[in-house]
């Protein structure tokens, strides 16, 4: 790769033509139209927080320097921001009016609010810029080294730059979109943000379910796959089918409901009926049980037929619980000559006076939990494991 040191373009030729898209978190042009500044392998802008663009300006107005900003050019007079879009994107934004940084009196101040002298060290400042040319795959390489370092990448971020191309520009469009207010009910569902790629992951995670692939390589699977697709009516479709599933089985949306595995739970479970109503009470009565630890557990225990108790983390009984417990059947089986496991006491075969020592023995409800025993002293009872471990429920 070949690269070229730039020190000759200052901020006021930089941002001529800047122009931002709102809805995309993204610059889009700047150099009089010459710069792309988001190319599809760069993730969104995440500076707009108040603190990192404003500490971008007040870094120019110290004299401060900025760091080396490269630049991809793909023809003639024509570049891509390969590394520096949050910063480039964070001045374009200041000088269209977009935000303001507090002045030596804690005065908010946009630029047009400035003085003069401030105005111009901002527009003349010069920036250190390195112009790289190469092959595509040294430069996704490079700015996979590059970025490192600062705020890292998150994997769907360098997922958009190794696949890069019309799906994800239009899989960007939906879901990275800050403006789309379909995310607010994602939100209930999906843990995340869209300028960070969340939603856009989770509906990649979701449909590359259907493909036999390596649980860790099915996005990138699906992504190879999709690479040159003009649509994602696929990738939109099922993400939507998803949703409307969940959100036509359980009434009320819980925080507990965010990120878990929906799509796995939409391909287990979809061929199922549910009555919404009979689940609204369940999950309340779950809710309200102060034996259950594991609330997001709820939703798939459920949706499971309440048989997975594991799910809900049940409060155990506790060891002083279990000795008192052991102790006492032990003494009343020594005086029967029976043995202190109940179920094996009823048998025909030897250990129906078989002792057990507390080590071979499990806590178990008389009344099952999930029949409304509690987990308390008087509805104890230690089994031996076999008998504990096939009793389930009964």
């Amino acid at each position: 790769m070949k690269t070229t040191l730039r020190t000759d373009i200052s901020i006021k030729e930089l941002c001529k033509g800047f122009e931002y898209n709102a809805s995309e978190a993204k610059g889009l042009f700047g150099l009089s139209g010459k710069l792309t500044i988001q190319p599809e392998y760069q993730r969104n802008y995440i500076y707009a927080d108040g603190k990192r663009d404003v500490a971008v300006i007040q870094s120019i107005l110290k004299g401060y320097p900025l760091g080396i900003i490269y630049f991809n050019k793909t023809a003639k007079n024509k570049f891509e921001v390969l590394d520096g879009q949050q910063r480039i994107t964070s001045i374009g934004r200041f000088l269209a009016g977009l935000f303001a940084v507090k002045d030596e009196n804690e005065m908010e101040q946009y630029f047009d609010g400035l003085a003069k002298n401030q105005q111009t060290l901002i527009l003349n400042t010069k920036l250190l810029i390195y112009e790289c040319e190469g092959e595509e795959t040294e430069i996704k390489q490079w700015f996979k080294t590059i970025n490192i370092v600062g705020i890292p990448l998150n994997e769907q971020e360098l997922r958009n730059a190794v696949y890069s191309g019309p799906f994800v520009t239009k899989a960007k469009e939906k879901f990275s979109n800050t403006l789309n207010t379909n995310k607010e009910e994602w939100k209930a569902y999906v843990d995340g943000t869209a300028n960070r790629q969340d939603f856009l992951e989770c509906a990649l995670d979701w449909v590359s379910r259907k493909m036999k692939a390596k649980d860790k390589d099915k996005i990138d699977e699906y992504m190879s796959k999709h690479r040159t697709d003009g649509n994602i009516k696929e990738l939109e479709t099922y993400f939507n089918s998803v949703i409307d599933w969940v959100s036509g089985i359980f009434d009320d949306v819980e925080s507990e409901m965010r990120g878990l595995e929906w799509g796995r739970l939409y391909e287990t479970y979809k061929g199922k009926s549910y009555d919404h109503k009979k689940v609204a009470k369940q999950v309340k009565e779950l809710y309200a049980d102060p034996y259950v630890k594991s609330r997001k557990g709820v939703f798939e225990y459920i949706l499971g037929g309440c048989k997975e108790k594991q799910l809900l983390d049940i409060r155990v009984f506790d060891e002083a619980t279990k000795k008192a417990v052991y102790t006492k059947q032990t003494m009343a089986a020594d005086k029967k000559g029976i043995s202190n496991c109940p179920l094996c006491a009823k048998g025909t075969n030897a250990n129906k006076t078989k002792k057990y020592s507390l080590a071979e023995m499990d806590a178990d409800h008389v009344t099952a939990w999930s029949k409304g025993g509690a987990t308390t002293l008087t509805n104890c009872e230690m089994l031996c494991k076999t008998h504990n471990r096939s009793k389930g429920n009964k």
